[in-house]
């Protein structure tokens, strides 16, 4: 019988709701079946926690005496963009510091969530209403209106392994590749990951309450490069980089265990992001979608030494071979190795489920659903001038 998420808060509030993680309904829907499943069991925990690199947090820093309208800001030397309001700024995780080595956006997040003391300087034109022309000074957490993290592109339903068929050494966003396929980098929490088992995205749409970096957050829109219309096995799961979803939540109330800064080297800086989702079990379908193990899910092995949009594909894998540790290409055997945590997302897991249990945690119902038909626009082969 079919269930809706008004009746499984319900459960959660009477402390009788059933909570499984993502990796237990496994075992579960092996030993039982899907329609006992679906009987017995309300929710199901997700997660993933990996590099994110489409990441930052919006800051309102408050007036200063007398009060300046911000142009140019620079937060521990990375530059903000200021061009929103008189003392408003985005930070991308991405920006690198005008001074410092190997430290950028995400690693001032970072710092600031930690409490850490952050240079702030901010120049003007100066008008007649905002007459300063420059400030210096520090700021945290506390002493700003508000930050919050929004994260335009996050948790990606699946995404590509990288490879290196080159003679030389590379350094990507997938990571340091050897040559000669020398090995394979991936970065998924697979089994776990939320948008993996609700693959059609019944249940996970704009206004969906999440964990996020240790605190409540929310599901704001489709993510960028948003892309559900790739072909699908038979259990729904895409063959490559498809759903992807924008996220936002209160950095004042987040945990750096769930939010750290990552140097890439000869890459960049990116954020590695802790997001759990919890998915209802309204009915036996989406029993069908969570039982999805490493097996089930395939992704494309690329070559990136190749430096074009569509790059050369080596076939497909499974997670259950690239979570091994090695496998078998071109007869050669090769290791592998993730550049996301299966263990720190089980362990976000975890917390949403005991958070659920608990009755700190109840589901949301989305406002709208993400679009089932988004399909991705290209910059294929334009001049300057077509641009």
């Amino acid at each position: 019988m079919a269930k809706t998420i008004e009746e499984i808060n319900e459960k959660i509030r009477n402390g009788t709701a059933v909570v499984l993680n993502a990796e237990e309904i496994i075992g579960y829907v092996g030993e039982n079946g899907v329609k006992k499943a679906a009987r017995d069991i309300d929710v199901v925990t997700t997660a993933t926690f990996g590099p994110m690199c489409s990441s930052g947090a919006f800051f309102n820093f408050g007036h200063s005496d007398p009060p300046i309208r911000m142009t140019k800001v620079w937060l521990n030397d990375v530059p903000a963009y200021a061009g929103i309001a008189a003392v408003d700024a985005y930070l991308g995780a991405t920006e690198l510091s005008e001074s410092l080595t190997n430290y950028g956006g995400a690693h001032v997040i970072q710092d600031l969530v930690e409490k850490k003391p952050v240079k702030l300087k901010a120049i003007s034109y100066g008008t007649d209403c905002y007459p300063r022309r420059e400030i210096n000074t520090f700021i945290n957490l506390e002493s700003i209106n508000q930050a919050y993290l929004f994260n335009p592109r996050n948790a990606y339903q699946n995404y590509a392994a990288a490879v290196n068929s080159s003679n030389k050494t590379i350094f990507t966003y997938m990571g340091k590749l050897m040559p000669n396929l020398g090995n394979i980098t991936y970065s998924t929490s697979s089994q776990i990951s939320p948008l993996l088992n609700d693959p059609y995205l019944r249940t996970i749409g704009i206004g969906t309450r999440i964990f996020l970096a240790g605190a409540e957050g929310y599901v704001a829109w489709q993510g960028t490069q948003h892309n559900p219309c790739r072909e699908r096995l038979s259990n729904g799961t895409p063959n490559g980089a498809a759903g992807t979803i924008a996220v936002i939540g209160d950095l004042k109330k987040m945990n750096s265990r769930y939010l750290k800064a990552a140097v890439f080297y000869r890459y960049g800086v990116s954020l590695y992001v802790g997001i759990g989702i919890p998915i209802p079990v309204l009915d036996e379908e989406m029993i069908d979608f969570l039982k999805v193990r490493d097996e089930d899910i395939l992704t494309h092995i690329f070559d990136y030494s190749v430096q074009r949009r569509n790059k050369p594909s080596y076939g497909t894998v499974n997670y259950k071979q690239l979570r091994s540790g090695s496998l078998i290409l071109k007869g050669k055997k090769i290791p592998t190795g993730s550049l996301s945590s299966y263990q720190m997302a089980l362990e976000i897991a975890d917390i949403l489920k005991e958070k659920i249990k608990c009755k700190k945690f109840f589901l949301t119902n989305m406002v709208a659903p993400l679009p089932a038909d988004e399909r991705q626009n290209v910059l294929n082969g334009l001049t300057e001038n077509e641009l």
